[in-house]
């Protein structure tokens, strides 16, 4: 059966094990769900990942970050464009996420950038997800 949204199916694995409280969760492998988490980890909100070869397409184990007494790192994550309705932006509409406390993943034409980065860069995109 083939997955319609690949990158809906990666937040809803980080939110469930964030959910459990687990140290960490396994995705199948793509370079944009591994930009995606090169954003996360340069933003701080996993603790890191692994590329693991499983001889067909790659696995991804992420690592979440929990703070003193179990306090999730990530508050919440969620898919802002999707298959059926692609959300885009000009780079004088980029969205500010909790008044700035959130970062916004925006797929551009210098690649995927932070919402912050993107307005530095004076380019718009396709709003992928919010963190905070």
């Amino acid at each position: 059966m083939t997955m319609s949204d690949p990158i809906s199916d990666m937040l809803t694995r980080i939110r469930n094990a964030n959910s459990a409280q687990l140290p960490h969760t396994d995705v199948p492998s793509s370079k944009i769900k591994l930009e995606m988490l090169r954003i996360m980890k340069e933003e701080d909100y996993i603790e890191g990942y692994n590329y693991l070869d499983d001889k067909k397409q790659g696995i991804i184990r992420i690592y979440l970050k929990y703070g003193k007494g179990k306090k999730k790192a990530i508050s919440k994550i969620t898919r802002r464009s999707k298959p059926s309705l692609r959300r885009y932006v000009k780079s004088t509409e980029i969205p500010v996420v909790i008044g700035g406390l959130g970062i916004a993943i925006i797929s551009t034409s210098k690649g995927l950038l932070t919402d912050t980065r993107a307005r530095e860069e004076h380019v718009g995109g396709e709003v992928l997800c919010y963190l905070w």
